[in-house]
């Protein structure tokens, strides 16, 4: 999996900046990535496989305003939800299945064969995401199916309370790891066909637990052994189910 770094002053500078009014990147967890921008970002959390290596975003102000068209659709699409049982409590989540098709399909690939059951939010950065699903309360991280294909586009923005997907720098390389957006992150959102631009797959939102999130969002954090932002006192995913 894959994971981008920051030294602890960019991180500082990076928190500093997302509480005074933005958000960030998303990672995974990881060893320092030289290639990270300024602040921190989603990535996935580098395997045991050390040719493998998963992003996770990156964190720097960058609001983006919302319009009406932004958050009200005409129609009301069938869609998943999903029930998140964590140390800390409930959260809920509606899945994107008419914006997000593969990115939707293999996170319940994970959820029904209960893959996500006994991990931990291995990475948690305040005002700025919180990150699962690829380590377990050892911090060794559990092998995943293959890579899937990013489905960020403008219309998924990575706004508080959406579900997003963690990845490397390349762009196609998601598998396991989610996160969830504590404020609007705009600086992931899908910006063009770069890879410097191509953004983070947001395929659902919390509609249920968003306390919850938050509560999660602000625990403690430090170093476990070659990582960072992994909570002092573990948070762990009991299980994830499709809501009946």
């Amino acid at each position: 999996m894959h994971t981008i770094r920051l030294t602890t002053a960019l991180v500082a500078a990076a928190v500093a900046a997302a509480v005074a009014g933005g958000a960030g990147c998303v990672r995974s967890s990881g060893e320092p990535d030289s290639s990270a921008p300024v602040p921190p970002t989603p990535a996935e959390v580098v395997p045991k496989d050390p040719s493998q290596t998963f992003d996770e975003p990156s964190r720097k102000p960058n609001p983006q305003p919302r319009t009406r068209n932004d958050t009200v659709s005409e129609t009301a699409p069938t869609r998943t939800a999903v029930i998140i049982e964590t140390t800390m409590g409930t959260i809920k989540a509606e899945l994107w299945d008419d914006k997000a098709p593969i990115t939707v399909e293999n996170f319940l690939t994970y959820v029904d064969a209960t893959f996500y059951d006994g991990l931990i939010f291995h990475r948690v950065i305040k005002g700025f995401m919180i990150q699962g699903g690829g380590f377990d309360a050892g911090m060794e991280q559990k092998a995943t199916r293959e890579q899937i294909k990013n489905e960020a586009a403008a219309d998924k923005k990575n706004d508080r309370g959406t579900l997003a997907m963690a990845r490397t720098g390349v762009v196609d390389s998601a598998t396991s790891q989610f996160f969830i957006n504590l404020v609007d992150n705009g600086f992931l959102n899908h910006r063009d066909e770069t890879p410097q631009g191509f953004g983070y797959c947001a395929f659902g939102k919390v509609i249920e637990g968003l306390d919850v999130v938050d509560k999660i969002g602000a625990v403690a954090t430090g170093r476990a052994g070659r990582y960072d932002d992994v909570p002092v006192n573990q948070v762990q995913i009991k299980s994830i189910r499709r809501a009946e």
